[in-house]
């Protein structure tokens, strides 16, 4: 997987696909963000638990935030100065684990 920064069209047809699941760009950074909303705290936490091993088998890992049923997710590839194809592969991934 390409861990090189997401320019052009290829950038812009990602951005498109991720916006239909509700991810957005976070205003001031070159990152993407969303937040997942749980029916609990231990289905928020088993899903964390989840994309986090997902995460570091991609060697790629999330900024998250945590409060009872929700998350907020932040992504970014901080070696390259914004969103990679690693972003893009970890937020599909996170999605389907979110169902």
């Amino acid at each position: 997987m390409s861990n090189e920064k997401l320019t052009g069209d290829a950038r812009e047809a990602a951005l498109a696909a991720l916006a239909k699941t509700g991810w957005g760009m976070v205003e001031g950074r070159d990152a993407i963000t969303k937040t997942f909303v749980f029916a609990n705290f231990i289905d928020a936490f088993g899903w964390m638990s989840r994309a986090a091993l997902v995460a570091e088998k991609m060697n790629h890992h999330p900024e998250w935030f945590n409060v009872y049923k929700t998350v907020e997710v932040t992504l970014s590839t901080h070696d390259v100065g914004g969103l990679s194809a690693l972003d893009l592969a970890l937020a599909e991934k996170m999605d389907k684990l979110a169902g």
